[in-house]
């Protein structure tokens, strides 16, 4: 995994985060588009449910209590596990999907 995706989390500044706030409904659509996908096959489909089985898990890598480093640990495990599973969904499949939610189906 390069460093330079994590540098890119802590870069965002606020036109860059109401861009993510502006396209998160498209994301959300493209990720439960892709997991019902058959042509995706088993191992990204797990990267996402391991995802989401940490977020909402009450296990941590940095506890909560830990004013703003607790938080952090919890949006860079999400934001890499994303990248990880759409780098992992065949590219002609993630394409197709994109294009679809672009034109609205």
């Amino acid at each position: 995994m390069r460093f330079r995706s994590l540098a890119t989390l802590f870069r965002f500044g606020p036109q860059r985060i109401a861009q993510l706030w502006y396209h998160l409904p498209n994301f959300l659509k493209l990720f439960w588009r892709l997991l019902k996908d058959p042509r995706v096959s088993l191992g990204p489909k797990l990267v996402l449910i391991l995802v989401l089985l940490y977020v909402f898990s009450p296990i941590d890598l940095l506890p909560d209590f830990l004013a703003v480093l607790g938080q952090i640990d919890d949006l860079v495990v999400i934001f890499l596990g994303l990248r990880v599973f759409i780098r992992l969904c065949p590219k002609e499949v993630v394409r197709e999907h994109v294009l679809a939610i672009a034109a609205g189906r």
